[in-house]
Parts: structure tokens; C-alpha cells; sequence
């Protein structure tokens, strides 16, 4: 079976609303794309799909975030990011995540923060955010607020609070 990885089309939506809701097994994210989807956040270029045989089986979206410190700067949150149960363990994450990685940095992007499994992410290069004195804005375990630089010494004097928009608050 060939992956194919590609941006979003309007056709998908469906499609990406089912895929989150599988592999979650819950709303919450489907809705939280939709969400973000109308917002000034989203970047179509950073919502891509994993299609097998013209049917979606994995999905991952960046879109922008803040971090507030000394001055605001601008990055991307990878969230969420989600694979059917049945597809699972196949490489497709991980082809997910390469492919946003190469996309962000081709769109000037420097940075990218990620809540999420501490034993997943690190292969990618992302490293704990408060390696760079960033904080997240809630109550989370250290090892799995991460973040990556996509350009050297892209923290480098960044040290912050990252904020979510607020779609992020409303999606529950």
C-alpha cells in the first residue's frame, strides 16, 4: 500500500473530522480543527493528510501559536495529530510529522512546540520546552511540553509563556 502525504483539500474535511474522532475516540479534536480551520491561525500548507488508496488514514495540523515574554514571538503548535487505530504503528505519524517539519521550515517558520508523548516526539528533534525556559500555560508534566528549533538558536533569548488561541480553550 503507498502513502501518499499532501496538504488538505476541502473535500477531506469529512474525512479529517473522522480520522481524529477515531484515533481519539472522542470530538474534541475534530472539533478543535474546525475551529482553528476559520481562524487566522491556520495555515492550509500545514494541514496535511496520509491517504491510502484515496481514503484518509492519518491527519496533522500546525498552526500558529504565541510565546509571550520579554516580546511576543510567533511559532506553531503541532495539535493534533492522529492516525486510525487500524493504521497505527505503520510509520505514518512519523511521516506525518517529517513532512510538517520540512513544510514549516520551507514556510519561514522557526520553531514548533508540541504537548504530547515524551517517548514520540524526541526522534523528531523536539526536546523539552523548558530547556529554553518556556513554559506552558496550564499544569503539565515537564517531559511532555516540547518544542523544536527549526532554525539555529531559533529560542535563543525567546524564554516565555506559550499561548494558545483561544480555539484551543473552546473546543472541549
Amino acid at each position: 500500500m503507498n502513502t501518499t502525504i499532501r496538504k488538505e483539500e476541502e473535500k477531506d474535511h469529512k474525512q479529517i473530522y473522522e480520522v481524529n474522532k477515531l484515533a481519539f475516540q472522542q470530538e474534541n479534536e475534530s472539533k478543535l480543527i474546525e475551529k482553528i480551520r476559520k481562524s487566522e491561525n491556520f495555515i492550509l500548507e500545514l494541514s496535511i493528510v496520509a491517504e491510502i488508496d484515496n481514503r484518509i488514514v492519518g491527519h496533522i495540523l500546525f498552526s500558529k501559536i504565541k510565546i509571550i515574554g520579554d516580546s511576543d514571538y510567533e511559532s506553531l503548535a503541532l495539535a493534533p495529530m492522529a492516525v486510525i487505530p487500524e493504521f497505527q504503528k505503520r510509520g505514518i505519524g512519523s511521516e506525518l510529522i517529517k513532512k510538517g517539519i520540512d513544510k514549516a521550515k520551507e514556510l519561514g517558520f522557526d520553531s514548533i512546540i508540541v504537548l504530547g508523548h515524551k517517548e514520540y516526539y524526541p526522534k523528531f528533534g523536539f526536546q523539552r520546552a523548558s530547556k529554553w525556559d518556556m513554559k506552558c500555560p496550564f499544569e503539565v508534566p515537564d517531559g511532555v511540553f516540547m518544542a523544536i528549533e527549526l532554525t539555529e538558536k531559533a529560542f535563543e533569548g525567546k524564554a516565555g509563556t506559550v499561548k494558545y488561541p483561544d480555539e484551543f480553550n473552546e473546543a472541549e
